[in-house]
């Protein structure tokens, strides 16, 4: 039988020939928390007082939450003005603050434990190009900028994009990962945030460099978007992202999975609207995780999967439920 990390790379192949579907994040070992995301997010826990990261957004956790979310108002959003913006906020210096070895020893030891011969070390980058945009100035200024103000709008996108370039390449440097899950909703539940002409003028150029970087690098790149991302499902392969993380339901799985043909593989496909729940049932679990292994894994290239940003569920038990199911599934596909 193969080992996690082989697991993986099997689903990964075009054409590959897994003995087994992957369950969730199986094979990888999540490893947050190096120097990069520590000095521009800082420590961050239940019930912490407001705090303010180092691109003046206020970021609060309540003590009864399940993480901790940006709070943008009126009052205290970063930019108020987005064609001064650069009087508003100071991009991070990455560079001058985070290349340091001793600043990496404490990660890397961390890191060294990890069994690379049966699992994927995988980092993290949370809040993207487009997360970090409406991060500084909420949500209703992002859209009347990106609309209003597009040579201001496109000046701090590519501020943005060279800040990302410059802390992922930090982590390949520094650590060599076998992947980075990279964090950015495009989108909600069934539509883009934007139109896919203003997302390619706007949001991918940004990311070429990045990914262009993780990928000569041999860095496997899992970008994590919980949105409706069907038309831009082409720009995506172009970017080489290797796995779509979070590909919702609501995406016709089925179809792009003909469409991409094994030059991505998508991972979700479990709706947490029906198996994290208070109130969710063991058998209302098993068979939503049974729905998405048995229609779309078996198309090939698929990881049934949460379709939240990382592992695990909000309720322990769900993802007990959703593991052993689709080894359960696993065992009438593929035998044994």
């Amino acid at each position: 039988m193969m080992n996690g990390k082989e697991l993986v790379l099997e689903t990964l192949k075009r054409g590959g020939k897994p003995d087994r579907f992957v369950r969730q994040f199986e094979g990888t070992t999540f490893l947050p928390g190096d120097p990069v995301n520590f000095y521009v997010r800082g420590d961050r826990h239940p019930g912490m007082d407001p705090k303010q990261d180092l691109w003046g957004t206020t970021i609060v956790w309540p003590a009864d939450s399940i993480g901790a979310m940006p709070h943008v108002t009126e009052e205290n959003k970063v930019i108020k003005d987005i064609t001064r913006w650069r009087d508003f906020t100071k991009v991070p210096d990455l560079i001058a603050n985070c290349s340091a070895l001793e600043l990496w020893e404490p990660y890397l030891e961390r890191a060294a434990k990890v069994n690379r011969e049966e699992s994927l070390l995988m980092m993290f980058a949370p809040t993207g190009l487009f997360e970090r945009t409406h991060f500084l100035m909420g949500f209703e200024d992002t859209f009347i900028n990106l609309m209003t103000e597009e040579e201001a709008f496109a000046d701090l996108e590519a501020a943005i994009g060279e800040y990302r370039y410059n802390g992922l390449k930090l982590m390949t440097d520094s650590v060599h990962p076998d992947m980075i899950m990279v964090h950015d909703d495009w989108g909600s539940k069934t539509n883009l945030f934007m139109s896919p002409e203003k997302w390619r003028e706007f949001i991918k150029p940004n990311y070429v460099k990045a990914y262009n970087y993780l990928h000569d690098n041999g860095v496997i790149i899992m970008h994590h978007a919980d949105s409706f991302c069907e038309p831009i499902v082409e720009d995506m392969i172009e970017l080489h992202i290797d796995i779509w993380q979070g590909a919702l339901p609501q995406n016709d799985i089925p179809r792009l999975s003909r469409q991409i043909d094994g030059r991505m593989t998508l991972m979700g496909g479990i709706d947490a609207a029906i198996v994290d729940r208070d109130d969710s049932t063991e058998e209302e679990i098993r068979r939503e995780t049974r729905r998405v292994c048995m229609e779309y894994g078996t198309l090939g290239n698929f990881i049934p999967c949460i379709t939240y940003g990382g592992p695990g569920t909000i309720h322990p038990d769900a993802d007990r439920f959703i593991d052993d199911e689709i080894a359960r599934c696993s065992a009438e596909v593929f035998g044994g």
